[in-house]
């Protein structure tokens, strides 16, 4: 989603750069201006303010405002997301068949799926009048915005290689992309916290570890909360429009100069991306890091609430978490640039283990718990950027070792995401159905003493093993500053070579 801008970047500084371009020695036609980098990056936000506000409420909502059973709420997780994730590689595969259009060879998808995917992310946050059927009604609306979803994001994350033939724009234009879909989690998460968050039925919240052992069955969740999801929901319909025509409106898909797409079927698009080691080691070295991310984000919500008893702080203390991720961007493009991509994965995602740890062995105190989200909100910034920011050198380097396969950027985009999708929905699924385990009891002001205990493990040990896992995977993965700038230059001599071509042939 991210990828890098190392060069150039750090020396400048992130604020001059976005008002200060660099010199690039390529052909005029290849740069982009201001209004074109702004506006791609601009139709990055919808996956993040939609993925935020799923990733931290969605779960709180199904149990405490829907008011389904723990193990029911584990299921529309779980497939939910298992569906999302199956449908990545077959949206990748069709889009990278796709013929050109007078739009493009991507935008059509971005275009035509955009106003499904509002009515079905509407749809999601609606409580239906009736009982018997809300599993399903979750369940199919649920998996139906995650296909419509797919439809639009990965030809965007493809699109990234057809804005512009010159890297040096490409990550620049990046940069913007980058900064606006961190913007956009903040926003996701403010609009969602801000107007549902801590409008409860429940007293004064409860900070004696006995009330966390009461059986205590009253609900949580006045019925005007129903409408106050609504109404956030339609807020982010509206920005998600929005964004999606200022894409369209200011965007221009270029095609790939003298080259045709390689066609390839299903099975040989898999065996081409899942045969490439880079990319498998990086896929599965960021698969743990990321799971790990996700346990804690779709979590965090109930643990505030039920472990630590901060029930009208928690929307507040997820806000703090994803602005202090936001004012550290800065930093993180610093780093990358000064000591590179491998360095910066082990400090950035390591900063977060301390944190992780410390929030679960303290004693309950809500300054404490801001102060400990500022700190993780840190690492949470470099677990954004730093697979995306890996990811194009991945493709970059495939190219290099396969001059003669052209087109199928979208696969290792869809791949890659389909792995995430999928560990997410098993994190998701597992962890309700872990809080079935441990007696969570649907609408409840508190719950009992299990369910505190099996919080703290979902957002402590368990991400802290996992993290631990990726790293060492990340290890052995073999592109470091010397290979990608070797790329670089080959790259950049194929697009030469390719151009000389077709001037040749037209003459």
């Amino acid at each position: 989603m991210w990828p890098l801008f190392a060069e150039g970047f750090g020396r400048k500084g992130y604020y001059s750069f976005l008002i200060c371009e660099e010199a690039a020695p390529n052909d005029q036609r290849n740069r982009l201006s201001v209004w074109n980098k702004l506006c791609y990056a601009i139709g990055g936000a919808p996956y993040q303010i939609t993925g935020s506000a799923l990733g931290f409420f969605l779960q709180i909502f199904l149990l405490d405002v829907a008011q389904l059973d723990p193990f029911h709420a584990s299921i529309i997780l779980f497939v939910g997301r298992a569906w999302d994730a199956v449908t990545d590689p077959t949206v990748g595969f069709l889009v990278s068949r796709s013929r050109w259009t007078r739009i493009g060879r991507m935008m059509p998808w971005i275009l035509f799926s955009t106003p499904f995917a509002m009515l079905t992310y509407f749809l999601i946050w609606y409580v239906p009048p009736f009982e018997q059927g809300k599993v399903v009604w979750y369940l199919i609306f649920y998996c139906l915005f995650q296909s419509m979803q797919t439809c639009f994001h990965v030809p965007y994350s493809a699109l990234t290689m057809f804005i512009s033939n010159d890297q040096k724009e490409r990550d620049s234009a990046t940069a913007y992309r980058m900064m606006v879909e961190v913007l956009g989690t903040v926003l996701g998460t403010a609009i969602q916290g801000q107007i549902v968050g801590g409008d409860t039925n429940c007293p004064t919240e409860p900070d004696e570890h006995d009330s966390r052992n009461s059986t205590s069955t009253t609900l949580c969740y006045a019925p005007d909360h129903k409408q106050a999801y609504l109404i956030s929901s339609g807020v982010i319909c509206i920005i998600y429009i929005f964004c999606a025509t200022v894409l369209f409106l200011g965007v221009k898909e270029k095609k790939e100069s003298g080259r045709k797409v390689s066609q390839l079927t299903f099975c040989q698009g898999l065996w081409l991306v899942m045969g490439y080691g880079p990319y498998i080691k990086l896929v599965i070295g960021f698969l743990f890091t990321s799971l790990a991310f996700m346990l804690l984000e779709g979590n965090f919500a109930l643990f505030i609430t039920y472990a630590l008893g901060h029930r009208k702080d928690y929307q507040n203390i997820l806000l703090v978490i994803m602005l202090s991720g936001t004012v550290t961007i800065p930093f993180w493009q610093w780093f990358l640039s000064r000591f590179g991509k491998k360095k910066a994965v082990y400090f950035g995602i390591t900063w977060a283990v301390p944190f992780m740890i410390l929030i679960v062995c303290i004693k309950s105190n809500l300054i404490i718990s801001y102060l400990v989200s500022v700190a993780a909100g840190v690492s949470v910034a470099a677990a954004f950027l730093l697979p995306w920011s890996m990811l194009p050198d991945v493709v970059d380097d495939f190219k290099v070792k396969n001059p003669d396969i052209h087109g199928h950027e979208a696969l290792f985009y869809s791949y890659y995401v389909f792995f995430i999708k999928f560990a997410s929905g098993v994190s998701l699924g597992v962890s309700t159905l872990s809080l079935k385990f441990a007696g969570y009891v649907t609408g409840s002001c508190s719950q009992p003493e299990a369910v505190s205990l099996t919080l703290k493990v979902l957002v402590s040990p368990v991400p802290v093993a996992l993290i631990a896992v990726g790293l060492l995977i990340l290890w052995t993965y073999p592109i470091d500053e010397e290979r990608r700038q070797g790329n670089r230059k080959l790259l950049q001599e194929m697009d030469s070579d390719s151009e000389t071509s077709v001037l040749g042939s037209s003459v």
